[in-house]
C-alpha cells in the first residue's frame, strides 16, 4: 500500500471514526437524558402523592382538633351558661357571670373558625399556621407552648410549606398525645439563606424501639427528604426531644 492510499483510507477513516464518536455520544446522552426524565417524573409523583397524603392528613387533624372543641370546650361552656343563667333568675347578680361564660364561648369559636374555613388555612403563612396550633394548645391548656421568630420571614412556596407544617403537626401531636411534657418550645429562625426550625418538649423522651421512632420519624424523615431537607431527631429518655429542621431556600 504506497502513500497515496494510506493517505486516502485516513481521510476516509477520520470523517468515519467522528461520526460513529458523534452518534455514540448522542446514544449515550438522549439516554442519560431520557433516564432524567424519568427520575424526574417518578420524583414528582412521589412528591405530589405526599403533598396530597400530607393535605388530607392536616384537615384530618384539623377537622378531629375542632370535633373536640366543639364537644368538650365550647359544648362545656355553653353548658355551664345554660345553668348560671337559670341560677340569675332567681339571683341576677349571676347575670355578670352568665355573660363571662358567653363572652368566653364566642371567643373560642371566632379562633376556631380560622381552622374551619379551608381557604383561610390556604392563605397563611407557616409562622401563622404554626402560631394557630401554640394558641390552641395554650388556649386548651394542654401544655404551656411558645413560638419564637427570628430573623425576617421569608415566604416559602405553599406546596413545600405544607410538608414542613406536616411534620411539624406531627411531632407536635407525639408530643401531646406520649410525651406527658409540661412545655413546649418553636423557633422558627430566618436567614437571607435558609429557615432552621428547633422544636423541644421536656416530655418522658423515646427509645429506638419506641412506635414514635419507627413510624412517626420515618413519616417525618420522608417528607423531609423530598424538599431536600435536612431533618434530625435528638431525644433522651425522661429529658425530652427535640426536632432541628433545616430548609434551604436555594
Amino acid at each position: 500500500m504506497d502513500e497515496k492510499e494510506i493517505i486516502i483510507i485516513a481521510a476516509i477513516a477520520i470523517p468515519v471514526s467522528l461520526v460513529i464518536i458523534v452518534i455514540v455520544l448522542f446514544s449515550v446522552f438522549s439516554s442519560r437524558k431520557n433516564r432524567l426524565l424519568r427520575e424526574q417524573a417518578e420524583a414528582k409523583k412521589v412528591f405530589d402523592r405526599e403533598l396530597a397524603e400530607s393535605q388530607i392528613e392536616i384537615r384530618e387533624e384539623t377537622l378531629r382538633n375542632i370535633s373536640w372543641e366543639l364537644h368538650d370546650n365550647i359544648g362545656q361552656l355553653m353548658t355551664l351558661a345554660k345553668i348560671q343563667s337559670q341560677m340569675a333568675l332567681e339571683k341576677p347578680e349571676l347575670m355578670t357571670e352568665v355573660s363571662k361564660t358567653i363572652g368566653s364561648g364566642i371567643d373560642e369559636l371566632r379562633a376556631l373558625s380560622k381552622l374551619i374555613n379551608p381557604e383561610a388555612l390556604k392563605s397563611l403563612s407557616l409562622k401563622e399556621a404554626v402560631s394557630l396550633e401554640i394558641e390552641r394548645f395554650n388556649r386548651l391548656k394542654f401544655i404551656k407552648a411558645e413560638l419564637i421568630v427570628k430573623g425576617d420571614i421569608i415566604p416559602i412556596e405553599s406546596n413545600i410549606q405544607v410538608i414542613i407544617f406536616r411534620i411539624l403537626q406531627e411531632f407536635f401531636s407525639n408530643t401531646i398525645k406520649h410525651s406527658k411534657a409540661s412545655s413546649l418550645k418553636v423557633i422558627l429562625n430566618y436567614s437571607d439563606e435558609e429557615l432552621k426550625i428547633t422544636a423541644k418538649d421536656d416530655g418522658i423522651g423515646f427509645e429506638k424501639n419506641d412506635d414514635f421512632m419507627g413510624i412517626g420519624l420515618k413519616n417525618m424523615e420522608t417528607r423531609a427528604k423530598l424538599i431536600h431537607s435536612a431533618l434530625k431527631i435528638d431525644s433522651i429518655k425522661d429529658k425530652g426531644t427535640a426536632l432541628y429542621l433545616d430548609y434551604n431556600f436555594t
